[in-house]
């Protein structure tokens, strides 16, 4: 199954690791340096320049999302629910 993170991007469920509220982003010293380093490698997505309100750390990328954090678990745990 496929979560929709917002504009045209959508990723498998079973590669999402977290969902975070974009508050977390500087709640820690070590969150702070996983997405400058994630961001140094290219490895973040930004899906609307413009809002940002939680980022999802999948497998493979990092994208900042203009859906909140609540939102998007609610859909992950929708489809979790249909697996």
């Amino acid at each position: 199954m496929f979560i929709h993170l917002g504009g045209d991007v959508m990723v498998q469920s079973k590669d999402v690791i977290a969902i975070f509220d974009l508050k977390m982003k500087y709640s820690s010293d070590s969150t702070k340096e996983f997405l400058n380093v994630a961001d140094e490698e290219g490895f973040v997505v930004m899906i609307d320049e413009s809002e940002s309100k939680s980022f999802v750390v999948t497998t493979k990328k990092v994208y900042y999302s203009p859906i909140s954090s609540l939102t998007l678990k609610k859909r992950a745990g929708f489809v979790s629910e249909l697996e």
